[in-house]
């Protein structure tokens, strides 16, 4: 039986739950200490109003950049997760427990902040001191978080007018090898915020694969990223039975959520690596009606034609995410985001969409991951790459052509 104090616990942070916004992001940042391969990793799973993005390719700065972009965004100013040809990657999640209600206002940077550091940052001082030169007020409420080739990796907790980082590894900050971040900041003023239940699901999920060293790509995109775990409630959805048939479930303040745009994890290098290594493992559109594609940096600027934007503006991929997580939520009176069709996504039978989706996405990881440890060995030709990008593209249009028709 709850006791009172438990009862009042609850309450307050359903009710964070119901108020919380939709740039409403979960992060982490794993040090390569704690992976298998030794390579550190990125990762933002990304809520937001622009729910058609795509991925940039960019070569007007120190470095070359891979990002993810807003579709509508046509020049790409503002980044919101990517990474850079000195091995250097960066994201960041709002936070809203850093500035005061009467701090001078100012515009929001983010995504331009990221965009400029991606240009010219190769390590993770340089993004501090980037940081230090930025006039104030920032313009800024984020934990920013950042990984280099050296095998540097930090959060940036940053408001209007400061920062505080926190050193993914510090054996004091990160015991177990890995900083999670929702929307708010540790450093910042305490029960404000957004994300604590969300916070508390990623640090079950990471806990426990830090233990059975599982920090992995796979394991954040199939596992932490697609979780219908929802640790407040201790609901389960992938254990609920249904069938086929309607079944509504309440959907609010899991990891993924109606406002999930993308998931991406970057992986990065050990030291001395070949740049050309680093991986953005990138889901793109609502991510449990997606599948992960890989993307590299190479010489001649090549990026997937499923991640980047065709003649409507979007990116094909995103577009028939989006159109599958139509028929997910095919509420469209008052709060009808809220409450997800579950069988359509997952059933007793197996035909739902991340069902079906889940063995499309096993064989790509498993096909990458193939390739990538040859050319670990020896580097790939640009020809090889775009060879593997045009096959991915064919595989994905005829899997969604053949699970969900046109």
């Amino acid at each position: 039986m709850l006791t009172m104090r438990k009862r009042l616990f609850f309450s307050s942070l359903l009710l964070i739950a119901v108020i919380q916004p939709t740039l409403a992001c979960t992060t982490a940042i794993i040090s390569g200490k704690f992976t298998p391969d030794g390579r550190p990793l990125l990762w933002k799973n990304r809520d937001t109003g622009d729910l058609d993005n795509k991925v940039m390719y960019f070569t007007d700065g120190k470095y070359n950049t891979i990002g993810l972009v807003n579709s509508k965004d046509t020049t790409g100013s503002e980044v919101w997760i990517g990474m850079n040809t000195a091995g250097f990657a960066i994201m960041n999640s709002a936070s809203y427990n850093l500035n005061n209600s009467d701090d001078t206002t100012a515009a929001e940077n983010e995504g331009r902040v990221m965009r400029q550091a991606l240009k010219q940052c190769a390590t993770v001082d340089d993004f501090e001191n980037l940081l230090k030169k930025l006039p104030k007020p920032h313009g800024l409420e984020a934990n920013f978080g950042v990984i280099d080739a050296m095998g540097n990796g930090a959060y940036f907790e940053t408001s209007n007018n400061g920062y505080f980082k926190i050193d993914v590894n510090d054996p004091v900050a990160a015991p177990m090898g890995y900083l999670i971040r929702t929307n708010y900041s540790f450093t910042g003023k305490p029960d404000e915020g957004q994300g604590y239940i969300r916070y508390m699901t990623a640090e079950k999920l990471f806990y426990q694969a830090s233990a059975t060293n599982n920090l992995t790509p796979e394991f954040i995109l199939r596992d932490a990223a697609r979780c219908l775990y929802h640790s407040l409630t201790e609901t389960n959805l992938k254990q609920l039975p249904t069938t086929e048939k309607d079944k509504f479930v309440w959907f609010t303040d899991f990891i993924p959520r109606f406002s999930s745009s993308a998931s991406v994890v970057i992986r990065g290098i050990m030291k001395n690596e070949n740049p050309l290594n680093m991986t953005m493992w990138t889901v793109l559109g609502f991510p449990l009606c997606s599948v992960v594609y890989p993307v590299w940096f190479n010489a001649e600027h090549v990026l997937p034609g499923l991640l980047t934007a065709d003649k409507s503006g979007n990116a094909p991929l995103c577009s028939k995410a989006l159109k599958l997580k139509e028929l997910c939520f095919p509420i469209k009176r008052g709060h009808g985001e809220d409450y997800l069709n579950l069988p359509v996504l997952y059933n007793t039978s197996g035909t739902g969409f991340l069902q079906k989706l889940s063995l499309v996405e096993n064989q790509i990881f498993a096909d990458a991951e193939a390739r990538l440890e040859d050319w670990r060995k020896s580097p790939p030709d640009v020809s090889e790459i775009k060879d593997f990008y045009k096959t991915l593209d064919n595989k994905i249009v005829e899997a969604y052509l053949h699970l969900f028709g046109p």
